[in-house]
């Protein structure tokens, strides 16, 4: 299946692929994503750039809480705003429900995609016993049509976009590491090369950070995005590994996430 690049999914997902990694969980103090993570609240801006000229398009937030079963629930939002709307008449609203069970896996993701006048609602469930994933897609708009339907194998510990980066953040990174890293996106899975490639200093919204730069590699033949480009993400090296600046160069531009505010977890 041939993936092409879209304003709003590339916006969704430059903070939420670029950081991905298979590394081990760190030993000196185990913690369960909900207990790592519970509480925190990311607010980022979305800018597109082409011919010089800059453009606020989107805002994304993600946001996380527990259930009952001690899964932490990462609820992910990106939506058009500001310039996209006024000129191009463009609207679009992405929200991903990700269940992560205690040992950073995927248990489920739930996705509801609107672009205009298109909507999509759609469910992925990850076995962990037949080792696969399978993945439904349904219009609202139009019931009697049959659902979309995939289904793929998955290693025993499995991401999907969202859940990724709070896995990677769980883990010890070090500049020169590199990863293979499998992902799942609706109902497909990529395995993708990730290197971190430096650390430097960024000036964000919430201070001046040291951060290390992740390069995923995700385009190009039987990639996430079949076409050329290059992707950059810089997690700052705090406690939390909080993910500030991402930018992309693509066909379509240059398209630029950087944060907003920071809520840390509870403790």
């Amino acid at each position: 299946m041939r993936r092409s690049i879209s304003t709003a999914f590339v916006l969704f997902v430059l903070l939420l692929f670029g950081g991905i990694v298979s590394a081990q969980p760190k030993q000196t103090a185990p913690m369960s994503p909900a207990q790592r993570f519970a509480g925190e609240k990311l607010v980022y801006e979305g800018k597109v750039s082409r011919l010089k000229i800059s453009i606020s398009v989107a805002e994304l937030t993600f946001s996380s809480r527990t259930n009952e079963q001690g899964e932490l629930i990462i609820q992910t939002e990106a939506v058009s705003k500001g310039t996209l709307l006024r000129l191009f008449r463009f609207s679009f609203l992405q929200q991903y429900e990700s269940f992560v069970d205690p040992d950073f896996r995927i248990t489920r993701t739930l996705k509801h995609d609107v672009q205009k006048q298109r909507v999509r609602d759609s469910e992925a469930v990850f076995d962990y016993n037949d080792l696969k994933v399978t993945y439904v897609e349904t219009d609202p708009k139009t019931p009697t049509r049959p659902p979309r339907r995939i289904a793929s194998e998955i290693p025993a510990k499995m991401n999907d976009m969202v859940s990724a980066i709070y896995f990677l953040r769980a883990q010890e990174i070090k500049v020169g590491m590199r990863f293979d890293v499998p992902v799942s996106d609706s109902g497909l899975v990529y395995n993708v090369p990730v290197v971190v490639a430096a650390r430097e200093r960024q000036k964000t919204a919430i201070g001046e950070k040291w951060c290390f730069r992740i390069e995923p590699e995700i385009f190009g033949k039987d990639r996430l995005i079949e076409q050329k480009g290059k992707m950059t993400l810089w997690l700052a090296d705090d406690a939390f590994l909080t993910p500030v600046r991402s930018v992309i160069n693509s066909e379509l531009g240059k398209i630029e996430v950087k944060i907003r505010s920071a809520m840390p977890p509870s403790r």
